[in-house]
């Protein structure tokens, strides 16, 4: 190690004495000039120096988060302990993942139970729509059924506006007694009635009919706009035309 010191020469010489004086009382008062002392140390020493400080910062780091995760209580029996937690999470997201496929599997089929309730519903709704009209059919029947003991009888005589110039029509033929032969003939319709205040009529074209018991018979008839209906008559004859029930109906 070197050491230098740089100190400041004295006055020159031939410097009188008073100056003398004055210089030596600057040197010996707080005014007297600084002395300065460096140390050079090579730069190999220097960066080993370095090196050696940087180092023991490191264990001191390295020392410090050990005493950390110690303190923080994450030696290896908690280090294990979290390592069965998170294997227990993984098994809780597993079983989660299976109850949600569980539940929107039941959410659909829910749904088609919904769906399929509402079907048969709207199936319960049509059958019931269906009694009612067969009730009616039925309760239409009763009503129709033959009060005389004639052979053969026309029941149920209808006639209403189905468009301008249209008429439909409908009624049942009827024939008494369980072993009578099947009936075969032919039925017509007459109208009578006034158009633009002239009596008026219409034979409608007679039509084949076949009678076992009941026979449903309906149509539609053509008729002028203006005419007002009176009367209008069903007739049904024989296969020789002969009329065997007749029945009139005024609207």
């Amino acid at each position: 190690m070197q050491s230098e010191r740089v100190v400041r020469l004295a006055q020159p010489p031939g410097t009188p004495f008073p100056m003398r004086w004055k210089l030596l009382r600057r040197r010996l008062s707080v005014s007297a000039p600084r002395m300065i002392v460096r140390s050079r140390l090579p730069w190999p020493l220097r960066w080993a120096t370095f090196a050696v400080m940087l180092g023991f910062s490191a264990a001191i780091a390295l020392w410090a988060f050990e005493f950390g995760k110690s303190i923080a209580g994450l030696d290896r029996s908690d280090k294990e302990e979290l390592g069965l937690l998170r294997q227990e999470i993984a098994q809780l997201r597993t079983s989660e993942e299976r109850a949600r496929l569980v539940s929107s599997t039941a959410e659909s089929l829910l749904k088609a139970e919904r769906t399929s309730q509402e079907r048969l519903t709207q199936q319960m709704r049509q059958i019931e729509t269906e009694r009612q009209n067969l009730q009616a059919d039925l309760a239409f029947y009763e009503r129709l059924l033959p009060a005389s003991s004639d052979a053969l009888q026309v029941r149920g005589l209808q006639v209403q506006e189905a468009a301008p110039g249209q008429l439909r029509y409908q009624l049942l033929v009827v024939q008494n007694g369980k072993q009578l032969p099947e009936f075969g003939g032919s039925y017509e319709l007459v109208l009578t009635g006034q158009v633009d205040g002239r009596p008026w009529s219409l034979p409608a074209s007679a039509k084949p009919v076949t009678v076992r018991q009941v026979a449903r018979l309906d149509g539609v008839i053509e008729v002028p706009s203006s005419a007002v209906i009176k009367t209008v008559q069903a007739r049904v004859m024989d296969a020789k035309g002969v009329m065997q029930a007749t029945r009139t109906l005024k609207p």
